[in-house]
Formats: structure tokens, sequence, C-alpha cells
């Protein structure tokens, strides 16, 4: 029977960066499932212009992946992690999405009877 004789803060430490390490991971594919829908919705709609029927919907696909991006790069920050340029060029994130992220969407309206 093996014993771990660290001391109980380095296997919490480790503990931890163990998590942290999961949680990026979680995120970062989290991100990158949000991108493939937004590039697919674009695939599919490649006009030059989306028109007013699917704009709405090309918006909340915009906002999902920025919602994702602003919780990826919120965790690496909070993990020591401060430089989001990589994050922007390894997922090759559009500035639309970088400029909407961490914005929470808009109230919905109450439907007019």
């Amino acid at each position: 029977m093996s014993r771990d004789l660290r001391p109980p803060v380095d296997i919490l430490h480790y503990e931890i960066v163990q998590e942290q390490a999961s949680a990026l991971g979680r995120m970062g594919r989290t991100l990158e499932q949000a991108l493939t829908r937004l590039r697919e919705f674009d695939a599919v709609h490649a006009l030059p212009e989306v028109p007013a029927s699917l704009q709405a919907a090309r918006r909340k696909l915009v906002m999902d992946a920025g919602q994702a991006l602003w919780m990826l790069v919120v965790q690496r920050e909070s993990s020591g992690l401060r430089d989001s340029r990589h994050i922007m060029r390894t997922y090759n994130v559009p500035a639309e999405v970088q400029h909407c992220m961490g914005l929470a969407p808009a109230p919905m309206k109450p439907a007019v009877k």
C-alpha cells in the first residue's frame, strides 16, 4: 500500500490545476462549436447580404460565439493567462465575434397583442 507523502496543500493545488485545465478544454470546445455553427450558416447563406428574415438567426449565432469567447477569455485570465491574442489566432475568431464578446443579449421585447 503506497502513501502519498506530499503535503495536503500540494495535492489540493494539483487538483485545482487539473480542474482549470479541464475547464479550459471544455470552454475551448464550446467556442469551436459556436464558431463552426456560424461558419456553416455563412457557407449555406453565402450571399453578399443576409436577407432580413435570416439576420436575427445569424445575429444569435454571433452572440453565442461571443459569449463562448468571453467565457474562455475569463477562464484563461483567472488562470493567469492574460494575452488573448493567441485565442483569436488559434480559433480564427472573426472581428464581429470579438466585438460582441461579453455583451449581454438585448432583452426580449414583449409580444404585442
